[in-house]
């Protein structure tokens, strides 16, 4: 769910260009060339480490099914 959440958060990030200002800074920072699929991949493993750190918890449960703990 994490992952969505955020490959939808980039998606509408590039409506307003943080794409370019993304790598842009990303090559000054680390001086290493990307490209816009690096931008999507790293907002998935974004969303992928929120979801490992749900699952962990316990949390994720929570979520899906809505029960009080």
């Amino acid at each position: 769910m994490m992952i969505i959440i955020f490959l939808l958060r980039g998606w509408v990030l590039s409506w307003f260009k943080f794409e370019k200002l993304f790598i842009t800074a990303f090559k000054e920072l680390f001086n290493k060339e990307i490209t816009i699929a690096s931008y999507y991949f790293i907002f998935f493993c974004i969303g992928a480490i929120g979801d490992l750190i749900l699952f962990f918890n316990r949390d994720y449960i929570n979520i899906l099914f809505n029960s009080p703990e």
